[in-house]
C-alpha cells in the first residue's frame, strides 16, 4: 500500500476493553482521501474512545490502525501529529495569556515543517488558517477573552496550521448556541471545500453531519450499527431507534421498566 492510496485512514477489527467493559468491538471503517466522514451515536456509544484509539491516546486491545498507507497502531499522539494527523477536543484549551495569532503560531512552529520556519515565516503562514476560520480580524485579541464559539474556531485554525492530512474533530459543536453552530458549520464547509485536508468528525447533531459529510458511520454500544451515505443513514430504522427509542405500537402502554 502506498501513501497515495485512496484510503487515508483504515481501522481494522479494533476493539477496546476497560476491565469488564467492552467499549469497542470489532470496529472496521475506511476513510477516503479528501472526504468528510461523520461518526455518530448515542451517549456512551464509544465515539470518543474510537477517536482516542485512532489518535494514539489509547492503545487498542485488538485490531490495527493504518494512516496514510502506514500502520500506526501504538504510536503516540505526538508521533501521529508529526505524520499529519491533527485533532480537536471537546473542551477547548487555548493558551489564554497568548493572542489568537500566537496560539495558531504554536501549530505552525511545532508541526512537521515547523523547524524549517522562522518566527516571521510562521506568523505569515498563519494568515490563511485564521482567514479560513474567520478570525483574521481578531488575530491580536487575547485567546482567554474569546467566546466559546471563537475558541472553537481558534482550535480549528491551530490544527490547520499543522498542515494536517487528516483532521479529527471531537464534537466541535458541543456547547454552542444555534447561531454559533451555523458559524462553525460554515467554517467546516470552507475547510472541506478547500481540499487541503480530510475530515473525520464525531458529532451529536445529526443535521450537521448530514449537511457536511459524504459518508456516515453509526456506532451503537461499541459496534457498527450502520454506515453509508448521510441520507440513507438518517432514514435507517435501526439508527432512528438507537437515537429516539423504539416507538410504541397502537394500544401499547409503557410499563415503566426497561
Amino acid at each position: 500500500m502506498t501513501s497515495q492510496s485512496r484510503q487515508i485512514l483504515e481501522v481494522h477489527n479494533v476493539g477496546k476493553v476497560f476491565g469488564g467493559l467492552r467499549a469497542l468491538d470489532a470496529v472496521n471503517l475506511q476513510v477516503r482521501r479528501g472526504d468528510c466522514f461523520g461518526i455518530i451515536g448515542a451517549n456512551g456509544a464509544g465515539k470518543t474512545t474510537l477517536l482516542n484509539v485512532i489518535t494514539g491516546y489509547l492503545p487498542p486491545t485488538t485490531g490495527t490502525v493504518t494512516f496514510d498507507g502506514t500502520e500506526v497502531t501504538g504510536r503516540t499522539p505526538y508521533q501521529l501529529a508529526k505524520s499529519g494527523m491533527g485533532r480537536t477536543f471537546q473542551i477547548t484549551q487555548p493558551f489564554a495569556e497568548m493572542t489568537v495569532l500566537e496560539n495558531v503560531m504554536t501549530g505552525a512552529l511545532f508541526s512537521a515543517n515547523g523547524r524549517k520556519r522562522s518566527i516571521a515565516e510562521a506568523r505569515g503562514f498563519c494568515e490563511e488558517p485564521l482567514k479560513l476560520v474567520g478570525l483574521a480580524d481578531q488575530a491580536d485579541v487575547m485567546a482567554g477573552s474569546l467566546t466559546l464559539g471563537a475558541k472553537k474556531k481558534l482550535e480549528l485554525a491551530r490544527v490547520l496550521a499543522t498542515e494536517p492530512k487528516l483532521m479529527l474533530l471531537d464534537e466541535v459543536m458541543g456547547g454552542l448556541t444555534r447561531s454559533e453552530v451555523e458559524e462553525i458549520s460554515e467554517v467546516l464547509e470552507r475547510i472541506r471545500d478547500s481540499g487541503t485536508t480530510t475530515i473525520v468528525m464525531v458529532e451529536h447533531l445529526v443535521h450537521v453531519i448530514t449537511r457536511l459529510c459524504d459518508h456516515v458511520f453509526v456506532l451503537n454500544f461499541g459496534r457498527e450499527l450502520f454506515q453509508g451515505r448521510a441520507d440513507d443513514v438518517v432514514e435507517h430504522p435501526e439508527v432512528i431507534q438507537a437515537y429516539l427509542g423504539k416507538p410504541q405500537t397502537p394500544g401499547e402502554h409503557a410499563s415503566g421498566t426497561e
